[in-house]
């Protein structure tokens, strides 16, 4: 006789079955080495075998330009749309984020040239294992000692080491925020306010030395998405005028050039009802055993109170298993979530339970964190409208 309904508990999903960034050979902390080496930089290697050296490379970070949204957005997007075929070396592929597709930890990617397990910038908010206190690592927030925080230098330190011509072209704001320090320091930092101020700039510093290493930073179109989602009108337009700053940077660019556009993550928009935003602050099955939620909503670093994490894997997997792929420290670990290795300083920064979504589901804290819960689009976790990432080359 067939059991009951319901009594047919689908088995949580694999953690083998999660989709690892393609560290090593394809991800954003490959990038930066790979054309810092066609540049003669030592102390990186060339991992990215599809692109070809360059004297003068710029690289055009906007953030939250997902490789999915460009491919869906051909009208608001004419020229990056073009370029896709051309991404990643004229193979027309993506490059991954890495784990968990955010910011914080994709610039750390970037900048370092490192994978999230090494440089230490494991999620949005992580334990400081120090303190027993959550970080907020956009923000860096309690303060803690940028360099002890992340020890290894920045590619474009290397580079100016190398004597290669290295800037970075982004907001004023951000020029002595300890994440600028940690992952984007090295040569000089020109703040400009405007979009097309950044454009210009970055050009004349690729035209500044026989061999440039130039950085620049759009982050307006990851902040309307956030607020009004990559559905809206606002977050259209907004991608539209990210089309146009690419063209004016690349039809600017000086001999001997090549200008890649990428991202830190890609964003998915996220429903307001019970059924896609699951409230760990109402919810008491989730919250037991807990000592600090970490992450954020669609990439949860869960901290649990001392002899519980066993108890605590093993209820989240029944609560969420079909939805989010749930995982012990040690189990992301081996898995490759953070990379093929993890520093023993960066060990006790992972929640003891990690929890990635596959479905279009949240686990938000609307007590702990209400902007964060009030987000139309998200991301954070490894599907490919989060994970995938553009590669965009234009070359003089």
């Amino acid at each position: 006789m067939a059991a009951p309904a319901s009594w047919d508990h689908p088995e949580p999903l694999a953690v083998s079955s999660a989709p690892v960034p393609e560290y090593g050979t394809g991800s954003l902390a490959d990038l930066l080495p790979t054309l810092a080496a066609g540049m003669g930089v030592p102390g990186v290697s060339a991992a990215i075998e599809e692109l070809t050296p360059a004297d003068r490379n710029c690289v055009f970070l906007v953030d939250g330009l997902g490789w999915e949204q460009i491919k869906d957005h051909p009208d608001e997007a004419p020229y990056l749309h073009a370029l896709l075929a051309g991404s990643r070396g004229g193979t027309g592929r993506p490059l991954t984020a890495g784990y968990p597709a955010t910011t914080a930890t994709s610039l750390a990617s970037v900048g370092t040239g490192l994978p999230p397990g090494a440089h230490g910038l494991p999620g949005y908010t992580v334990r400081d294992p120090a303190t027993g206190e959550l970080m907020n690592q956009l923000r860096w927030h309690p303060w803690t000692s940028p360099h002890t925080w992340q020890p290894y230098p920045t590619v474009f330190q290397l580079a100016d080491r190398a004597g290669v011509h290295a800037a970075q072209v982004s907001s004023p704001a951000f020029q002595n925020t300890p994440l600028t320090k940690v992952a984007l320091s090295g040569g000089t930092f020109h703040g400009r306010l405007t979009g097309e101020e950044r454009m210009d700039l970055a050009a004349a510093q690729l035209a500044a030395g026989d061999r440039s290493l130039v950085y620049t930073y759009y982050a307006e179109l990851d902040g309307a998405g956030h607020r009004y989602g990559v559905a809206s009108d606002t977050w259209r337009g907004q991608l539209m005028y990210v089309d146009r700053l690419v063209q004016r940077l690349a039809e600017q660019l000086p001999p001997r050039s090549a200008l890649y556009v990428t991202a830190d993550h890609g964003m998915v928009d996220i429903p307001f009802d019970e059924q896609h935003r699951i409230d760990f602050d109402e919810d008491w099955e989730l919250r037991a055993g807990v000592a600090l939620l970490g992450g954020e909503g669609r990439a949860r670093h869960v901290y649990a109170v001392p002899g519980a994490a066993d108890d605590v894997l093993t209820c989240w997997r029944e609560v969420l298993g079909e939805q989010f792929w749930v995982a012990s420290r040690d189990e992301a670990i081996a898995a490759g979530w953070f990379g093929p290795h993890i520093d023993e300083r960066v060990y006790d920064r992972l929640g003891d339970v990690i929890a990635a979504a596959r479905d279009d589901v949240l686990i938000i804290a609307s007590e702990r964190e209400p902007k964060e819960s009030a987000m139309v689009g998200n991301h954070g976790s490894m599907t490919p409208a989060e994970q995938l990432v553009p590669l965009l080359e234009v070359r003089s």
